[in-house]
């Protein structure tokens, strides 16, 4: 059994992620979130659901415990949730990270909404983890797997991604955990 917890789980591609990962029999799933009411109407009942606040650090390293991969699902100040993750994960001896940032994060000049999104990737790269950073295009809802991935320093391609082919990318890492380490990877639907 593979112990995974989604940090940020409230949020439309972590929803996909959840419903991909409801189908495998292997994996044992924490959901941290600030408000459980944000599921939905979702059965959760075979998962732990622990509400909290990424921030409040003894809340976070006592979710990380025990876990062998972290999904980063976050948004707001990333640079202090990052810091307290990677701090959270070397103290109970976590290596795999995924955390979605975004397209453009190394664009010069950084736009300012991009800003917390290339803190966090930073935090990362520097923290001696197995990360996988995801930088995705722009989401639509089409009900379609097809995407391509660049890797850092590539030219970044495609302005959309359904939310579905990053949910499939993600489970695909969580599920081949080693696919993919230490890596930065642009993600987009070829040709678009």
């Amino acid at each position: 059994m593979k112990n995974v917890i989604i940090l940020g789980a409230s949020g439309t591609i972590a929803k996909q992620v959840i419903d991909l990962l409801a189908k495998k029999e292997d994996i044992n799933l924490t959901l941290f979130l600030r408000n459980a009411r944000r599921l939905g109407s979702r059965d959760v009942s075979s998962y732990r659901v622990i509400e909290g606040n990424v921030l409040e650090y003894n809340q976070l390293k006592k979710a990380i415990s025990g876990q062998d991969i972290v999904y980063v699902n976050l948004a707001g100040d990333l640079a202090a949730m990052t810091k307290n993750i990677v701090k959270a994960m070397h103290e109970e001896w976590v290596k795999k990270v995924i955390f979605i940032s975004s397209i453009g994060i190394y664009d010069t000049p950084l736009r300012p909404v991009l800003t917390p999104y290339r803190k966090g990737a930073d935090v990362f790269e520097a923290s001696g983890l197995d990360y996988t950073i995801l930088r995705p295009t722009w989401f639509t809802s089409a009900d379609e797997v097809d995407y391509e991935t660049t890797r850092k320093g590539e030219p970044e391609k495609g302005s959309v991604i359904s939310q579905k082919s990053l949910a499939t990318l993600i489970v695909d890492i969580i599920d081949h955990p080693e696919k993919y380490a230490r890596e930065n990877l642009g993600v987009n639907k070829p040709n678009s």
